[in-house]
Order: C-alpha cells, then sequence, then structure tokens
C-alpha cells in the first residue's frame, strides 16, 4: 500500500500562528500577483495610445506574451513543486515576475515590453500552485475552503492596487512609472519569503498520506476521472472568461463612454473591487466555515447560484449609457468574481491527493488564463475592431463587444451546478487514492 494513516508528531503540526502568518503572507503574494497582472489594463488605454496600437493588438500586446508563457510553464513548474521545495520555488518565482514587472516600466518599444511581460508570465507560473499547496498544509480538510478564501482575499486587494494606486501613479507620472512601483515591492517580499517560511511537512494535515509521488501520466489519469474536478476547473475558467475578461477592459470602456481620464477610470471601480470584493471573499469564508457547509454539494450550490445572478447586472452594466447605474451594477456584480476563487482552490485541493494539488490547481489556473488572458483580450478586441469598421474603435464599438462576452457567466454557473453530481465520491477516491488503484 502507498498510503498510511497520519500520526502527526507534535513537531511537525504547525502552530496557530504558523499557519496564519504563511496565510496571511500567502495573501499578499497572491495580491502582488493580481496587481502585477491585470496594471496592464489600467494602462491599457495609455498604452494604446502611445504605442499607437488597435483595439485587437492592445489586447494581444498586453496580455499574450504574459498569458502564454504563464499557461506553457505552469504545468512543468508544478509538476516539479510536488516534488521539491515548494518554498523555494514559490520564492524565486515571486522574484523573477516582480523583476520582470518593474522591466515593462523601463520598456521603450512594443518588442521591448513583450519580452518583459513573457518573463513576467513565466515567473507568475511558479506562484500560486505552491502557495495553495503550501496552505493546504496548514489547514485541515474540512477547513481548506475557508483557507483558500482568506487566500483569496489577495484578489481584490491587488485589483484595487492595480486600479487606484497604479491608476494614481500612472496620471500623475506616466504608464511606465506604474509598473515600477509595483515590480519594486515584490523583489524585498520574495527575500521575506525565503527567509521566513520553513517548508512544511507534504500531506501532514491530511487523514490520509500518500507516499508515493504518482507520474505526470498518472496525475492526468486521476484529474480526467474525477469528473467534479474537470466541472469545478471549467467553471472556476468560465468565471474568469466572464468577470475578469470583463474587467480587463472596463478601464478603457469608462474611459471612452462618459470621457474619463485614467485616474478617473480607476476610481470608478477601485472602491467596489477593495470593499465589495473584501466583503463577498470575508463574507464566504465565513460562510463555508459553518458546519452545515462541510458537505461540498453546498459549497458549489452556493457558487453556481451567485455566480448565475450576478450574470444579469454584468450585462446591465455594460448596456446602460447612465454612469450612475452603471456604478451600481458594478456593486452587485465586481464582488460576484472573487467570491468563488477560494472555494475552487479548497474543493481542488481536497479532490487531489497531497502529490497531486500544485498540478490540479496549475490545471485550473490553466484554463482560467487561457479564457481571460487570452480569449477574453483577442476576443474583444477583434470584435472591437468588427463593429467599428472604418471609423475605427470608440465606445460604441466596445460596448458591443463586451456585451457578447458577459453572458458567459450562465455556462459558468451549469459547470459548478454539475459538479455537485459526483464531487461527494470524488472526494472520498482522492482521500483514498493508491499508486494502483484502478477505475
Amino acid at each position: 500500500m502507498s498510503t498510511t494513516a497520519i500520526d502527526l508528531p507534535r513537531s511537525q503540526a504547525p502552530t496557530s500562528i504558523e499557519r496564519w502568518y504563511i496565510l496571511i503572507l500567502m495573501c499578499l503574494i497572491y495580491a502582488i500577483n493580481i496587481a502585477d497582472r491585470y496594471v496592464v489594463s489600467t494602462v491599457l488605454e495609455p498604452i494604446r495610445l502611445d504605442l499607437h496600437l488597435d483595439d485587437d493588438s492592445a489586447g494581444m500586446l498586453t496580455s499574450w506574451p504574459l498569458a502564454l508563457f504563464y499557461v506553457t510553464c505552469g504545468i512543468p513548474i508544478s509538476w516539479y513543486a510536488d516534488r521539491s521545495n515548494r518554498r523555494n520555488i514559490l520564492s524565486i518565482s515571486l522574484i523573477v515576475w516582480s523583476g520582470f514587472t518593474a522591466l515593462c516600466g523601463l520598456s521603450r518599444d512594443w518588442i521591448q515590453f513583450a519580452l518583459a511581460r513573457i518573463g513576467a508570465g513565466i515567473g507568475e507560473a511558479g506562484g500560486t500552485p505552491p502557495s495553495t499547496a503550501i496552505v493546504s498544509d496548514c489547514f485541515p480538510p474540512d477547513r481548506r475552503p475557508m483557507a483558500m478564501t482568506v487566500l483569496a482575499l489577495g484578489a481584490p486587494i491587488g485589483a484595487w492596487i492595480a486600479q487606484e494606486f497604479a491608476g494614481w501613479v500612472a496620471n500623475a507620472y506616466g504608464w511606465r512609472a506604474a509598473f515600477l512601483a509595483l515590480g519594486i515591492p515584490g523583489l524585498a517580499v520574495g527575500i521575506i519569503v525565503f527567509l521566513t517560511i520553513r517548508e512544511p511537512t507534504r500531506g501532514r494535515m491530511d487523514e490520509i498520506v500518500d507516499e508515493l509521488k504518482p507520474s505526470l501520466k498518472e496525475t492526468w489519469r486521476f484529474f480526467w476521472q474525477q469528473k467534479a474536478a474537470v466541472h469545478v476547473v471549467m467553471g472556476g475558467g468560465l468565471c474568469a472568461l466572464w468577470g475578469w475578461g470583463l474587467m480587463f477592459w472596463t478601464p478603457p470602456f469608462l474611459m471612452r463612454t462618459y470621457s474619463l481620464n485614467v485616474a478617473q477610470a480607476g476610481d470608478v471601480t477601485a472602491n467596489i473591487h477593495l470593499i465589495g470584493g473584501s466583503l463577498a471573499t470575508i463574507a464566504t469564508a465565513w460562510y463555508l466555515s459553518r458546519p452545515t457547509m462541510a458537505d461540498p454539494r453546498r459549497v458549489v450550490w452556493l457558487m453556481a447560484g451567485v455566480v448565475a445572478l450576478a450574470t444579469f447586472p454584468s450585462i446591465v452594466a455594460y448596456w446602460t449609457h447612465d454612469l450612475a447605474l452603471t456604478k451600481i451594477m458594478f456593486w452587485l456584480f465586481i464582488p460576484a468574481i472573487y467570491f468563488y476563487i477560494g472555494p475552487c482552490f479548497g474543493l481542488l485541493n481536497n479532490l487531489a491527493p497531497c502529490h497531486m494539488r500544485s498540478m490540479f490547481i496549475a490545471v485550473s489556473l490553466l484554463v482560467a488564463n487561457v479564457f481571460n488572458l487570452i480569449v477574453a483580450p483577442k476576443l474583444i478586441g477583434a470584435l472591437s475592431n468588427f463593429f467599428a469598421g472604418s471609423h475605427g474603435n470608440d465606445a460604441a464599438s466596445l460596448r458591443m463587444a463586451v456585451l457578447i462576452l458577459a453572458p458567459t457567466g450562465f455556462w459558468a454557473a451549469y459547470h459548478l451546478y454539475l459538479a455537485s453530481k459526483t464531487i461527494v465520491a470524488d472526494q472520498k477516491r482522492a482521500i483514498a487514492y493508491t499508486r494502483d488503484w484502478a477505475p
């Protein structure tokens, strides 16, 4: 047998202070990750004008160089993280992506900018999978959805930094300064991770510990046979396509539709990201910690219902020509793009044996970032070009493009609902996994 019942020595058990320090630090790293990734949406219009690009080209330049290398490097880095020191991988990755984010601010043309974004994408590929795996070894299975939701607080905090802080810097000092302001602090945090975090014993909080290290082929086979995991990955990925895809183009949409500058456009949504997104995430963490939410089916039912309901205001926000109504709809829509992140991470960690967790998260991030960093920017940019015709990109062409994307929230909700059909059995299978397991 390749599994044993866990007998956790006192020396290996994390103290309360240690587990929460690690969780808060991982939340900070996730905030840096989100801020560095999505600052380009805040300064997308200034970049487009400065480099003389149309919407299609601007969408590709600001998203594809990072996204293509993020998704291609994510799988091998995560596979390695499941077999080696995750703390070291996380620290090095943070330093790499922060350094290249700063280099974006030193770029003088689109080629230098693209190369710097490629470097940032390679670094970011080693961020979230080892972070979530480390947190999983600090909290027991029934507390992981809550812990991952606290970690996911980094998303609204990072989005606020990318919009409010970076928008202010860009308006005052130019778009290049925004990248420098975000990249340099990340270098210091990478050093802090290396000096203050211990690599936890893998699987130390699990009831059953997988002693073996499955091959890449075995991991892929097990993932595809976990139907609930596939639906959670697809549901989360489509939520990213819907929510984060719309957010990518929101600053240019607001600037064109309501004649705002880059700082004013950031102000429209920045506090909604910070306050609404944080409150939604905190409320989700509290609700998931209740005994009634120990059933994973209730978690995915909650996720499906909220996403489906929030899709309606996401459509109205880009349909109306009234800025006041747009802001109201944003308060209903934007918080929903955060609350699902932590539960998805927690569910996937419970659907995977301990030596497959980084890989399951990497697959989830691959799908999500293909959708929201490759498909959404290119799709909306190309549609905007199509609707613009010969008169050039404007508010009307971009409005038509984003309205085509908005209803995809219903598609995401459907996959999350389907996960409830097999999630209980799939979690039991993950606990009982052995190397000679056969379907």
